[in-house]
Order: C-alpha cells, then structure tokens, then sequence
C-alpha cells in the first residue's frame, strides 16, 4: 500500500512521511523487489521517485532492462539476488537493516550482505547488475548528472 513504517519508533505513516524521516536521519533506504522490476511504462520517473524517496539501492530478482539503466542514471544501484533466491527464501521482511559491501565493486561483481533482524543476522551475497564500467563511475559519482557535473568541473 502507500504507507509505510518508520522503525525506530515504530510509528506508521505514508510512504513519503516516513521517506522524509529516514532522510533526515541519513539513513540510506533499499528497495527488496521481486521479479522485472519497473516493467512498465513510466520511464525514467519510475527511478526518479525512488531516488527523491531516498532510496540508495534495489535488491530484485530481475530487471526490466531500461529500468535498471535508469536507476543507474540517477545513482541508484541494481543489485540481484543469486539464482533461486529471493527476500522470501532468504527469510527477509523488510524490517531489518542491511550492511552492503559496495566498496570496489566492478561490473558484474558478487556483493555480501548482511541483514540485520532482532539480535539475528544473515549473511548471504548478491550481484551487482551495473553491467559496464561507466555504469560504475555513474554510481560512483550519485548519477551521470553528477558524473558529467564532476567532469566538466574538473
């Protein structure tokens, strides 16, 4: 639904109350997705929504391609789960909080998690889906916005 709930208090609100909470904090989001994730037809406003949100990372089980070049774009990075898993078969509710191991990633590169859920914690590893160098110095830099910023400063 459009609600959601900000965890340290527990307190519901809407997706972009508590989006803006969580900002405030710093506290950088994730999105756990399933399968094609942004199949469909709102162009690169589908990765421009999360990254307002405050979203600094997607963990799907796929792409739709397009999709996954827009969150790129706007530094927002693509990662997928191993083939066969998912936030079901590893047992992740969104409740919990992640470490993501981001540091000298390459294209294509395994990336470990650890998820962090009332005193328990999983280790499981993921794959980073920017696919091509530039698509990490996009990410690198927030975005190609600020990628070019940062190149015509320099």
């Amino acid at each position: 639904g459009s609600h959601s709930v900000y965890f340290p208090e527990n307190e519901k609100g809407t997706i972009f109350e508590t989006s803006e909470r969580y900002i405030e904090d710093r506290t950088p989001l994730i999105v756990l997705a399933g399968k094609e994730y942004g199949t469909g037809s709102s162009r690169d406003w589908a990765a421009k929504g999360p990254l307002l949100l405050g979203i600094k990372a997607v963990i799907a089980e796929s792409y739709e391609r397009i999709h996954r070049s827009n969150l790129i774009g706007m530094g927002i990075f693509p990662l997928q789960y191993l083939d066969g898993q998912n936030a079901g078969t590893l047992g992740l509710d969104g409740t919990e909080t992640f470490d993501i191991y981001l540091e000298d990633i390459e294209p294509g590169s395994i990336v470990p998690v650890t998820a962090y859920r009332g005193g328990q914690k999983l280790e499981f590893e993921i794959v980073c889906r920017a696919d091509v160098p530039a698509e990490i110095d996009y990410l690198s830099n927030g975005g190609i916005l600020q990628y070019v910023l940062r190149n015509m400063i320099s």
